[in-house]
């Protein structure tokens, strides 16, 4: 496995490794053993990965806890871009969606755990709340992130984070995750504009 390198400058900005691969499986762990200690197991846990980047967080949760609880969690992927309050074509789409399609496990009565890569200004997870609650209604909903990034603008909070990085507006968080980016190894990087001449941002 080559090596990340922790900073590299770009026309795109400056891009500095903040969770290398080893650090996010660790991370992953911990919100396994969070998850099943906060719900005595894993007996009605179902785990939903917020595409694209929840997906492989999800099954890497999933997986983890299985190893723990030695039984199976049901997880798949739910896609809430048609529930986006930010998008300039929401009331069309909405009106033009119709029933929302069926999600591939049992939602009722269990405990809905939604995965993100990253928690910024909460719209996403309203979006996914949206879609989940148009599926069923679970007992209870939970929230676990990769990168919890700040800059909150609902009033949403995480139940689970794997690292809290406070940020700038200007920054950005770029998450690489093998199974849907191509890349060798994992790795989170935090991106910064570079300043212009005489030192103004």
């Amino acid at each position: 496995m080559s090596e990340t390198p922790a900073s590299a400058s770009s026309e795109a900005g400056i891009a500095k490794v903040i969770f290398n691969e080893e650090e996010i499986r660790r991370a992953i762990s911990r919100i396994a053993h969070e998850i099943v200690e906060r719900n005595s197991g894993a007996r009605d846990l179902t785990l939903l990965g917020l595409r694209t980047r929840g997906g492989p967080l999800a099954r890497r949760l999933a997986a983890r806890i299985s190893d723990l609880e030695g039984e199976e969690v049901p997880v798949a992927e739910i896609d809430v871009s048609d529930y986006r309050d930010d998008l300039p074509d929401r009331a069309a789409r909405a009106s033009t969606r119709g029933a929302p399609a069926p999600l591939p496990v049992e939602i009722a009565d269990r405990v809905v755990v939604l995965v993100d890569d990253v928690l910024f200004t909460g719209r996403t997870t309203r979006a996914a709340l949206e879609a989940v609650l148009d599926r069923g209604r679970p007992r209870r909903i939970q929230l676990a992130v990769l990168v919890d990034r700040g800059h909150r603008e609902l009033p949403v909070r995480a139940d689970y984070v794997g690292k809290n990085l406070p940020t700038a507006m200007s920054e950005r968080i770029a998450v690489r995750l093998t199974e849907s980016d191509g890349v060798e190894a994992d790795a989170v990087t935090l991106i910064r504009k570079p300043e212009a001449p005489g030192g103004e941002a």
